[in-house]
């Protein structure tokens, strides 16, 4: 295709449908409230009420900041975030991020595959434990051999299923007037628990794997269409680029956000309002519903639990594997055949299995989760830094350095994620 063809297809894409706009933002969005992330937000609502409602609107900007500029470094160089911070980070350091990374990761794929299994036996009744290693088995098939171009799609539309959580708010009875309040206004105690319940509904939606994911997923949009090159090789289609960029990510944390903000309000207002305060899981906030809200709003949570988790497993999974490829310089790509990225397909199956595995040990996988959680919040720290150094750098973004705006968002989004660390860790030690 010529450089003017290429100009015009370009401009033609800024008149497609918003549908089509969406991709790697959107399916971010939607993997970020996974099975694991909603039993977060579960226990939150139902052990604090509507006192955190105000960090849903405090991580959202933060959020949309920090996942743009990786959306960016992907679009403009054509590799993932990894690849760049083996260029400008230490080799110790980085390797002590992928493996921890890979670590976090491993528990919440097992946490979502149980969950799922958990979910499917609400619904139809049988054994959970085999629901959830084959929906797990499902997945991993899913990734190993079925190209990327037409696994994307089905990413998007399974992110449909968040919807299942704004529906059931119209089942609820909810005192609009103290949501509105508690959105802006916290109403909690500060103490360690209430500390480690912020770092980790601020390390669910802030989270490591996402960062990873969504600079590699541009990455393999360029390489899965034969018409795209990267914005520093070719800048002629920058500008509708980097508005599908915006489009696609403002609207994929829009969606996580308002889905998270919905199911703190339902379970602050269906359970914690009635004394039930000590949700551990998602599929146990889903049966906790049933008695109030009724059998529809329960099996619209509950199904809401596996289409996520549908979405969100590959996602892990990937995010883990890209991250060592880049690390290590091995072939990568869900584009590409098994046999010719064998570490990064062997990463992906060695997470998968990790995770499964995890149904069928001692490990109580709620505390596992919540050290995941924690995990990921120490680590997303150094990774913030280095994503926005790379993001400043003219010799790596050219002429698409990141913009101020962009650029205090991001550095705020690293600030705030450091000193819920600090606070968090602080509270312990007292």
């Amino acid at each position: 295709m010529t450089r003017r063809s290429k100009r015009e297809a370009a401009i033609a894409d800024t008149k497609t449908s918003f549908w089509k706009k969406l991709g790697p933002g959107l399916v971010t969005g939607a993997a970020d409230d996974d099975p694991s992330g909603i039993a977060t937000y579960s226990q939150a609502g139902a052990g604090m009420g509507y006192g955190l409602l105000w960090t849903i609107w405090l991580t959202f900007p933060l959020m949309v900041a920090i996942q743009m500029i990786c959306a960016r470094i992907g679009c403009v160089t054509g590799h993932g975030l990894a690849a760049g911070m083996r260029n400008h980070s230490s080799r110790p350091l980085l390797h002590s991020i992928i493996v921890l990374l890979f670590v976090a990761n491993t528990i919440n794929i097992g946490a979502d595959v149980v969950a799922m299994g958990a979910a499917t036996r609400l619904l139809i009744g049988g054994p959970a434990l085999a629901y959830a290693l084959g929906l797990g088995a499902v997945s991993l098939v899913l990734q190993v051999f079925v190209p990327f171009k037409s696994y994307a799609p089905l990413l998007k539309f399974l992110a449909l299923a968040l919807f299942a959580y704004v529906a059931t708010i119209f089942f609820v009875k909810v005192p609009w007037g103290d949501v509105a309040y508690r959105s802006f206004v916290p109403g909690i105690t500060w103490n360690s628990t209430t500390l480690m319940m912020i770092v980790a509904v601020f390390g669910t939606t802030i989270s490591p794997y996402l960062f990873f994911w969504q600079a590699s997923h541009e990455v393999e949009k360029i390489n899965a269409n034969a018409d795209e090159t990267a914005l520093k090789k070719d800048a002629n289609d920058a500008e509708p680029q980097l508005n599908r960029i915006t489009v696609d990510t403002v609207t994929g944390m829009a969606f996580s956000n308002i889905v998270a903000f919905f199911i703190m309000v339902t379970t602050a207002a269906v359970l914690h309002a009635r004394g039930v305060t000590d949700i551990q899981t998602s599929a146990q906030a889903a049966q906790a519903l049933q008695p109030v809200a009724g059998k529809f709003a329960f099996a619209l949570f509950a199904a809401g639990i596996i289409g996520t988790g549908l979405l969100a497993v590959p996602v892990l999974a990937a995010s883990s594997a890209y991250a060592a490829a880049e690390t290590f310089g091995w072939p990568l790509g869900l584009e590409r055949r098994w046999q010719k990225a064998r570490g990064f397909y062997a990463t992906i199956v060695a997470g998968m299995l990790g995770g499964m595995a995890l149904s069928f040990t001692p490990i109580d996988p709620v505390k596992a989760l919540v050290w995941s959680a924690v995990i990921n919040g120490v680590i997303a720290v150094p990774i913030m830094a280095v994503v926005m150094h790379i993001g400043s750098l003219r010799k790596v973004m050219g002429d698409f350095t990141v913009t101020l705006p962009l650029r205090v968002f991001g550095w705020l989004a690293t600030a705030t994620m450091a000193v819920a660390v600090v606070a968090m860790f602080c509270s312990w030690w007292r």
